[in-house]
């Protein structure tokens, strides 16, 4: 699964294609294929429309179905991964980042404005925020960082790797390494 980010609406996938992605995974667990999700995106579409439409109920109902996907899923976060939006969507058995890419729960510009009641103190916080693939990568929230250019064989590897249920233990392992 992959959006163009180009191709409208900023890259902010709307409650439609948050469905579109559930049906993906839900076909792929019942045909027993692996699922790949490349993600690039500031996160979901925050528009009234989208709102009223119920796209946070949709973003976790996204959630639940990588959750209950029994094949493995691998997620390569290409670009920006913002927000809920593209967690949701990153929500695999391994999660992988390139090397110039971000990732994070919010943008910096948000983390600002909640912080230090400031938007333009972006460029403070964003180091804070650990967003980068090293700081993903060492702080154990992605699995690795792939090189830029051609993503096959780590795709084919990562793949061939992957088992339902490793999101978890990566989960748990991060978990554990914070709390130290």
């Amino acid at each position: 699964m992959a959006q163009d980010r180009y191709a409208g609406n900023g890259g902010r996938p709307t409650p439609a294609g948050y469905r579109t992605a559930q049906r993906a995974i839900a076909l792929a667990g019942r045909l027993g294929l692996p699922v790949l999700t490349l993600v690039d995106t500031p996160g979901a579409d925050p528009g009234a429309t989208s709102e009223a439409d119920g796209i946070a109920a949709e973003i976790a109902r996204t959630f639940a179905a990588m959750a209950d996907l029994p094949t493995a899923s691998v997620s390569v976060c290409v670009g920006e991964g913002g927000s809920g939006g593209a967690l949701a969507l990153a929500a695999a058995d391994r999660l992988l980042v390139q090397r110039h890419a971000v990732f994070s729960v919010i943008a910096p510009e948000g983390a600002a404005a909640i912080l230090e009641r400031d938007a333009a103190k972006a460029p403070e916080v964003a180091p804070k925020l650990r967003l980068t693939s090293v700081d993903l990568a060492e702080l154990g929230i992605v699995d690795g960082v792939a090189p830029e250019g051609d993503l096959r064989a780590v795709v084919r590897k990562a793949l061939a790797e992957a088992e339902p249920g490793d999101r978890v233990r990566r989960f748990d392992a991060a978990t554990e390494r914070w709390l130290r």
